[in-house]
């Protein structure tokens, strides 16, 4: 796609998962990749991946729940490939757990990377993208929107994802940037039934599967990647996967208790 063609794409957690089929893409459409992660052997070779392939891609190794490694990452951006065009805030990890069993040192570890994280990094780089007039993609979940058992500190990480994705919206709209949401269900995957098996095994079964026994067929990321691209280049504000959930999330807002038997019923 001409559009994407030479704009400069930092991903957060770029290197493998959701992240590294989001970078795939962007490198498809002729981007130039900043891909960040932590250190790991894998970081710079899912970068020389992309370069074998004919794109212009960086891996640069950041803890970006640290301040210092989010300023060099920025400054690594634009020492390389000028300023940043599009910010995909991908990083991050899931739980399982009883909620009184989870301590608040683990609910302040999932909030440290599942948000906090993200609002420095997209701090970070505010300036860049209000000049280019840029994207921000900010990975949630249908845990941003609806809780569910056994998940730990998980959604409770995942909440203020949705909230500051609507701040940045009503602030940053109005200068041109395009602000999008996701939220998707479980990812299909190949370790989707053994990911959890430590965590949850005091927990029920149903919690050591993706979602934590929701029910929904795993999405294929590249399907959901194709729409990433898609909903930023029509500059939509939220995606949805599967777009039925909305439903749910709709009627929990009408009646909690209603809302709380549906989720109950999804995951048994």
């Amino acid at each position: 796609m001409d559009y994407w063609k030479d704009k400069t794409v930092v991903v957060t957690g770029g290197s493998q998962g959701l992240g590294w089929a989001i970078s795939q893409a962007f490198a498809r459409c002729g981007s130039r990749l900043v891909l960040a992660a932590l250190p790991d052997p894998q970081l710079e070779a899912s970068a020389e991946t992309l370069r074998a392939a004919g794109a212009q891609a960086i891996g640069i190794p950041a803890d970006i729940t640290r301040q210092a490694d989010v300023d060099a990452l920025v400054e690594q951006t634009r020492q390389r490939f000028g300023r940043a065009d599009v910010l995909v805030n991908c990083a991050g990890r899931s739980s399982r757990g009883s909620v009184l069993d989870t301590s608040p040192e683990q609910f302040q570890q999932l909030l440290d990377l599942n948000f906090l994280a993200m609002a420095r990094v997209t701090r970070a780089f505010g300036s860049d993208l209000i000049e280019s007039r840029g994207h921000i993609v900010n990975i949630g979940s249908l845990a941003a929107k609806s809780a569910s058992r056994h998940m730990g500190a998980y959604p409770a990480s995942k909440f203020p994802v949705a909230a500051y994705s609507q701040q940045l919206r009503l602030e940053l709209n109005p200068l041109g940037v395009h602000v999008l949401l996701v939220c998707p269900g479980p990812l299909a995957r190949p370790d989707a039934g053994q990911r959890y098996n430590d965590q949850a095994s005091q927990l029920p079964e149903s919690a050591r599967k993706p979602g934590g026994g929701v029910k929904l067929k795993g999405i294929p990321p590249e399907k959901l990647v194709a729409k990433i691209l898609h909903y930023c280049q029509r500059r939509k504000p939220e995606l949805i996967m599967p777009a039925r959930a909305r439903l749910l999330f709709a009627l929990a807002q009408l009646s909690p208790r209603l809302g709380d038997w549906i989720v109950t019923k999804m995951t048994s």
